[in-house]
């Protein structure tokens, strides 16, 4: 199938008691990238997973790791989430001291950087 689009199913929606499970039924549904929210509570009101679940759930599969943090100054996890099995780490501007060198220290890493903005936040930004 020759696809130029692609499709990330973010893991907020899988059945956290068959993780495994789930995300072989997404390889086998044509999913290519995996989705996951990493909140900290203070960014964002809610809590989510950490840099264990990516950890634990990496040798699982070969899907592309899209890594969004939503975390208050993410560049203290650049290092820790790159090393869980992050492909690509997205950070919110807002939540950054130093966008740019946040964004250059994703890349040294190996992972490719990608910017979110909250809807509120004017595309200067």
């Amino acid at each position: 199938m020759n696809r130029i689009s692609k499709l990330s199913v973010s893991l907020m929606c899988a059945d956290l008691v068959n993780l495994e499970r789930d995300i072989h039924i997404l390889e086998e549904n044509g999913v290519d990238y995996l989705h996951v929210d990493i909140m900290d509570g203070m960014f964002v009101p809610s809590i989510s997973f950490g840099m264990p679940v990516v950890e634990s759930i990496r040798p699982c599969t070969d899907m592309i790791f899209d890594v969004h943090m939503m975390v208050v100054d993410p560049e203290r996890y650049i290092e820790a989430v790159r090393k869980s099995g992050a492909d690509i780490i997205s950070i919110h501007v807002e939540a950054c001291k130093n966008i740019i060198d946040t964004l250059l220290k994703i890349r040294e890493t190996g992972a490719k950087p990608a910017i979110a903005i909250n809807p509120e936040t004017p595309m200067e930004t």
